[in-house]
């Protein structure tokens, strides 16, 4: 078994920041030729400039993942390149500061709300995964990882919408790894939590960071080269024998009550 990705064609979707890029540089030090997916072209071509620069082998491709006809154009663009895909990383979600403060309970949500958010997330990881396994069926072979969240095993009392998305990421996932497992082709989920990525704390209250943090069990707040990792882990060799799996990192924070950190405190003062 190896962790090596040595001849292997990678496309990351929401690859210009935070996560994907993270993933990005992972799998091209792994040895993999990455194409940098992302709906901002100019900082899609500045992350795959860079491995560029570092001697990777990269190139960065404009996706806007609501456009079915953006989501072919992608793939087509890669394989005429590298003439394969053995790897997909569904890491793209909608996330604006707008959509999330509009992102509420059922009830107060706006139907635009929920229709942007799925079209994206739920629609647009299906028309990838869809291009990528026509092509990886032909080659007997492929990996995809989905990105989905840790908000889609718990309720909230906001983010209904989000919630609900990556929760329908998850059963793609066990359909897809069902389906064409037999054809070679793998398929998990990876599910973050909040990581310490600027996309994602920037916009947010100090208050909710400070919760979040102390709520995860580990001494630390996750960032994006820990799913990066996690990410490599299960597109390799090593991971050959997981398929339809949903790996939570997120530090323990999904696994226990809430509120632990503070009972702890409690007991250890007496």
């Amino acid at each position: 078994m190896s962790s090596s990705l040595q001849g292997r064609v990678a496309i990351v979707t929401g690859g210009a920041g935070g996560i994907g890029a993270a993933t990005c540089a992972v799998l091209a030090a792994r040895g993999a030729a990455v194409v940098v997916a992302d709906i901002d072209p100019s900082r899609a071509r500045a992350v795959a400039d860079g491995l560029a620069r570092d001697g990777h082998d990269a190139m960065a491709v404009a996706v806007d993942l609501a456009e079915e006809a953006s989501v072919a154009a992608l793939f087509e663009a890669t394989v005429a390149r590298y003439g394969r895909l053995d790897i997909l990383d569904n890491n793209a979600a909608i996330l604006t500061p707008d959509l999330a403060r509009r992102d509420l309970d059922m009830a107060s949500m706006e139907t635009e709300v929920w229709d942007i958010t799925f079209r994206v997330n739920v629609r647009g990881t299906m028309l990838c995964c869809r291009q990528a396994l026509r092509i990886m069926e032909g080659q007997g072979a492929g990996v995809i990882v989905n990105t989905a969240s840790n908000l889609a095993l718990q309720g909230n009392v906001i983010q209904a919408a989000y919630s609900a998305s990556k929760a329908a990421v998850i059963q793609m996932t066990r359909s897809i790894a069902t389906s064409h497992g037999k054809r070679g082709i793998r398929c998990n989920a990876v599910l973050p939590g909040l990581t310490g990525s600027a996309a994602a704390l920037g916009n947010l209250p100090p208050r909710l960071i400070e919760i979040v943090t102390e709520e995860t069990l580990t001494p630390y707040l996750g960032d994006p080269m820990d799913i990066a990792h996690t990410v490599a882990f299960l597109v390799s060799d090593e991971a050959r024998y997981i398929t339809g799996q949903t790996i939570v990192a997120d530090g323990g924070t999904s696994i226990h009550i809430p509120g632990y950190a503070r009972l702890a405190e409690m007991v250890a003062g007496g």
